[in-house]
């Protein structure tokens, strides 16, 4: 049996339903809600000591980490194949993974995710309770910048340095998909799966103007959001409340962002 601890609007959550989907596995669904802090609880803290989504329960042995996820289910599920099936092919795809564990998740996605949007979340609080939520972060890098981005939103330099990231990101992404439709080769591999969700969170922000200029990638959100799997991953999961602080910040937030990615380009 598998058994996914997922959240719902989570980007390596989503990737990992992605890869479920795709290979058409039945799962049981743990699903957390982040803002209650079930991730916290002793109980989980136990199966993740990171505290974080996703954590993938298979007949008890406890796989953590949504990269090492999706490697992990197609070791255990290899037909249908979401590895290419060339070296260079395969190399090409770790890169793509690889560069999601080396920041681009943990400071581009989540200091825009945090700057646009889930500050208001915190700010809502008052101030007291902000601070002790802040406070319990137990990294101390990352606790100075989620304190940046909270009270200080677009204006915090690690902000500035996120959008250069996407910017990087989005340039190389052009080019990878120049002639040919997939990121690692020629069909969809877990690089797709791996990097849908960062671009759909663009879109939940409101952010799609981001992609002007880039008619490949373009073309590649329209191929990878019209898989059956892209519904069952995102469509069925999607939470309203989510989707319209973040599309109603973004819009806000845009026009200054703009100037920030044109000033990075």
């Amino acid at each position: 049996m598998l058994a996914l601890y997922h959240n719902a609007m989570s980007s390596c959550s989503q990737k990992v339903r992605l890869s479920l989907a795709e290979k058409g596995l039945d799962w049981e669904s743990r699903h957390l809600d982040l803002r209650a802090g079930d991730t916290q609880t002793a109980d989980y803290l136990k199966l993740n000591p990171r505290g974080v989504v996703p954590t993938l329960d298979h007949d008890g042995m406890i796989v953590r980490e949504s990269n090492v996820i999706l490697e992990y289910l197609e070791d255990a599920f290899p037909d249908p194949s979401l590895r290419p099936r060339d070296a260079f092919g395969k190399a090409e795809m770790r890169l793509w993974t690889k560069r999601l564990d080396e920041g681009h998740h943990d400071l581009a996605t989540a200091s825009v995710s945090m700057g646009v949007a889930f500050r208001h979340q915190f700010l809502e609080r008052g101030e007291a309770e902000c601070t002790r939520l802040i406070e319990a972060v137990p990294d101390p890098v990352k606790r100075e910048r989620r304190r940046d981005l909270i009270f200080k939103g677009l204006d915090a330099p690690v902000f500035h340095e996120a959008i250069r990231m996407w910017v990087a990101l989005l340039r190389d992404m052009e080019a990878a998909l120049d002639g040919r439709d997939w990121l690692a080769g020629a069909a969809y591999s877990l690089a797709e799966a791996a990097y849908t969700p960062y671009i759909t969170r663009l879109e939940h922000l409101n952010l799609m103007g981001m992609l002007d200029g880039y008619p490949n990638l373009s073309g590649w959100y329209g191929r990878v959001t019209a898989r059956p799997s892209y519904a069952a991953a995102f469509g069925d999961w999607n939470e309203d409340k989510y989707l319209t602080l973040m599309a109603e910040k973004g819009e806000e937030a845009w026009p200054r962002i703009q100037k920030i990615q044109t000033a990075a380009s």
